[in-house]
């Protein structure tokens, strides 16, 4: 199987301009601030092999817990290019207002729902605004 930064590299390079730059700022960027967080690769197709969400490139780690009690690992923060723009996705927040709550107002031209902050292009948000929001994502309980 090919290396994960491969897999990267080949999805942000099969982007139309500009959320492949946009894409690969966030990406840059998340790598330096984050060296040591695990580095993850969804093609968005599931174990059938059918495509069920757009790919995503993904950043740390923590435990998913299911109603039925198992688990598995997933990453904290996912970025993905949509029809519309780009996703950057804060994932195991317990507080599912949190983020509307504390980035929405400040964020720029972006829609923030309980796990996701969603925007046409980077130059319509303040970076430093949505990397706030990535570090807090980074930061939280590693539990989950």
């Amino acid at each position: 199987m090919t290396a994960i930064p491969d897999r990267v590299e080949a999805y942000l390079a099969g982007l139309p301009e500009p959320k492949q730059a946009d894409l690969r700022q966030l990406h840059a960027r998340l790598l330096a601030e984050f060296p040591d967080a695990r580095l993850w690769f969804s093609d968005g197709t599931n174990d059938d092999g059918k495509v069920v969400a757009n790919p995503n490139i993904g950043y740390g780690e923590y435990a998913i817990t299911y109603a039925d009690g198992s688990s598995r690992e997933f990453y904290r923060i996912g970025l993905s290019a949509n029809t519309s723009g780009i996703s950057v996705y804060v994932l195991g927040l317990d507080d599912k207002t949190f983020l509307a709550r504390t980035y929405a107002d400040s964020i720029g031209k972006a829609t923030v729902t309980g796990y996701c902050i969603k925007f046409r292009r980077l130059s319509v948000v303040d970076v430093d605004v949505l990397h706030a929001a990535i570090r807090h994502g980074m930061g939280v309980d590693r539990r989950g």
